[in-house]
């Protein structure tokens, strides 16, 4: 099926390719803008809504867990009824559901008009992915990801900084209405640019793996989420991973045994294909690291609002898309080794660097960092994915996408939800170690004169001795958070340095020679 398209392509020239490749890369751009939109808002959205945190953030958990559901069945639905189909449907989905998003009255309404959005949303990625595989000869697939990689990180590079914006100056609903035309347009772009995949409408649809997928994937995914607001020993939490791991061993043996499985378990024999997936979640779980924890240290510690924050980490993100295509370009040319190697190392340098970080430190000197870390994950990123791709055949690449997809957003949940753990437990650690080192004589001085502040401003002394007490605690706490968040950034470089031998597996340099034959036939 994709050998056909792909030839298809090459006949119609490498304009129609290009062309169809933008359809896509509008398409993806839609689903990741709308989500890091939602991300920087949800403290407005409470006030808004009248609700609490823990209810608000089912907006971003909701849209998670149908999202990842979701993934596993791009595969199956896309050979049976067209890959264009499917993408197509999906876009005026995501689209017509975020208009409904605008239109809700309470949090129940948007919590559910966003489960609504993360089903639509979920076979995006995926389902973008294998068609360009489809459409795009391997010696130029790396350009090709490189420039797929673009909506990858330009989205989350606008996203806090247009999402703080409409969130301050306009009104919430904006938050989703500024994806609709965006919408509509990459459904006309992808119903005129892409051309239909061959379909299989005899394929049976894998109804039980479906099942045991939703309840495996959602219940893992569930779990991390909320695990460190329910207690990773509640009762709760305990059921969830059992459900989880029992729906997860039946769907793995339901699906070796079938011919046409919702996700092809096979493909896991091919190395390549592997040590990408394993080699590129390691680097998920280290880039988690600066996207989960920095905007936390901003916000939280250097008191920046959510358009600043944005703003502050946009380089970045600007570094990452400029990166993409030329990372791309360089693998074609050199294979992924060396380019891999200089972009995980730059990672693993910067990410170490950022454990120095201090409640004074100047922003120009994180902006520098994160730039840099940014050259470095749009390095190898994309290119760590491409070379596991390029491993599978062609037919096979609409059941690897969706595979591979589907255990980077397992990937990406655990890290969140073990960086969050890492975090709290060395903030307490910390918050204990300067209680206890604390020296007596400057405490009670800073106390006495704090509390001599108040008494100056007309408050008593019990109350003026209570509130010195409390700036005291709350410097404390800083202090223990600034070097928490400091541990758990080195934490997060430990898996990118992990990755770094797998490179040896993945390592093979292009053949130059590959055309020669056909140019001298003919010739």
């Amino acid at each position: 099926m994709a050998e056909a398209v792909a030839q298809r392509e090459e006949k119609g020239g490498s304009g129609g390719m290009w062309l169809s490749l933008l359809a896509i890369l509008s398409g993806t751009f839609v689903a990741i803008l709308n989500n890091s939109l939602i991300t920087v808002a949800l403290p407005s959205m409470v006030n808004i809504f009248g609700s609490t945190t823990e209810k608000m953030q089912w907006v971003l958990t909701g849209y998670m867990l149908a999202n990842a559901v979701m993934i596993p069945m791009s595969g199956s639905l896309s050979a049976k009824f067209g890959s264009k189909r499917i993408f197509v449907l999906s876009l005026g989905a995501f689209t017509v559901s975020s208009v409904l998003c605008a239109l809700a009255w309470n949090d129940i309404s948007i919590i559910a008009f966003r489960v609504i959005q993360g089903i639509s949303g979920g076979m995006i990625m995926p389902l973008g992915m294998s068609m360009i595989y489809m459409i795009v000869p391997r010696e130029k697939i790396g350009m090709a990801l490189g420039i797929f990689g673009i909506a990858s990180m330009t989205a989350p590079a606008l996203g806090p900084t247009l999402g703080g914006y409409l969130i301050e100056f306009l009104s919430w609903q904006f938050l989703f209405l500024i994806g609709v035309p965006f919408g509509v347009f990459a459904v006309l772009m992808s119903m005129i640019l892409l051309k239909e995949t061959p379909k299989k409408p005899e394929l049976s649809f894998d109804y039980l793996g479906a099942f045991l997928s939703i309840f495996g994937f959602g219940t893992l995914l569930l779990a991390f989420s909320q695990g460190q607001s329910q207690g990773w020993n509640s009762f709760y939490i305990v059921i969830l991973f059992f459900v989880a791991i029992i729906s997860l061993a039946l769907f793995i043996w339901v699906e070796l045994g079938k011919e046409h499985p919702l996700l092809d378990l096979r493909l896991l024999k091919i190395p390549v294909f592997s040590i990408s997936i394993l080699t590129s979640s390691f680097v998920m779980m280290g880039m988690m690291g600066g996207i989960f924890l920095m905007p936390i240290f901003l916000q939280n510690i250097q008191g920046l609002t959510a358009m600043e924050t944005g703003i502050l980490l946009m380089p970045q993100s600007i570094a990452m898309a400029v990166m993409m295509p030329i990372s791309g370009k360089l693998m074609d040319k050199y294979g992924v080794g060396p380019i891999g190697l200089v972009g995980l190392i730059i990672m693993s340098v910067t990410t170490f660097e950022l454990h120095n970080l201090a409640s004074d430190s100047m922003h120009e000197w994180i902006n520098m960092i994160m730039t840099i870390r940014g050259i470095g994950i749009g390095l190898c990123m994309m290119t760590l994915n491409a070379v596991g791709m390029n491993a599978v055949p062609r037919q096979s690449v609409g059941d690897a996408s969706p595979l591979s997809n589907v255990l980077r957003q397992v990937m990406s949940s655990f890290a969140i939800a073990l960086l969050t753990v890492v975090m709290q437990t060395r903030q307490t650690f910390h918050m204990s170690s300067i209680s206890d080192n604390l020296n007596t004589n400057v405490a009670t001085q800073l106390l006495t004169g704090l509390g001599g502040l108040y008494t100056q401003a007309g408050v008593d002394v019990a109350s003026g001795t209570a509130g010195a007490s409390t700036i005291l605690y709350g410097m404390m706490a800083k202090e223990a958070m600034v070097r928490g968040l400091g541990d758990t950034f080195l934490v997060s470089a430990i898996p990118i340095v992990l990755s770094i031998p797998f490179l040896y597996f993945l390592h093979k340099k292009p053949e130059k020679t590959e055309k020669a034959p056909q140019q001298k036939t003919a010739a």
